[in-house]
């Protein structure tokens, strides 16, 4: 499971996709002008959001 945590203030977050219940996975995409954007994305294909925000920056996830 994606874990998300806060740089500054260690809060971390879980999450699982709503239509199957599978924890999301963290993944990225690539944007038109070449930035890449992290992602979690359901493994079963249901969709993805966008990385949360915390003390108004994008939360990070380690990749293995």
């Amino acid at each position: 499971m994606a874990t998300y945590e806060c740089a500054k203030c260690g809060m971390g977050v879980n999450a699982t996709c709503a239509a199957c219940d599978a924890p999301l996975v963290d993944d990225s995409l690539t944007l038109e002008d070449g930035t890449t954007v992290q992602v979690s994305k359901c493994p079963n294909d249901h969709g993805k959001i966008k990385s949360p925000m915390c003390c108004g920056d994008d939360m990070t996830c380690k990749v293995d």
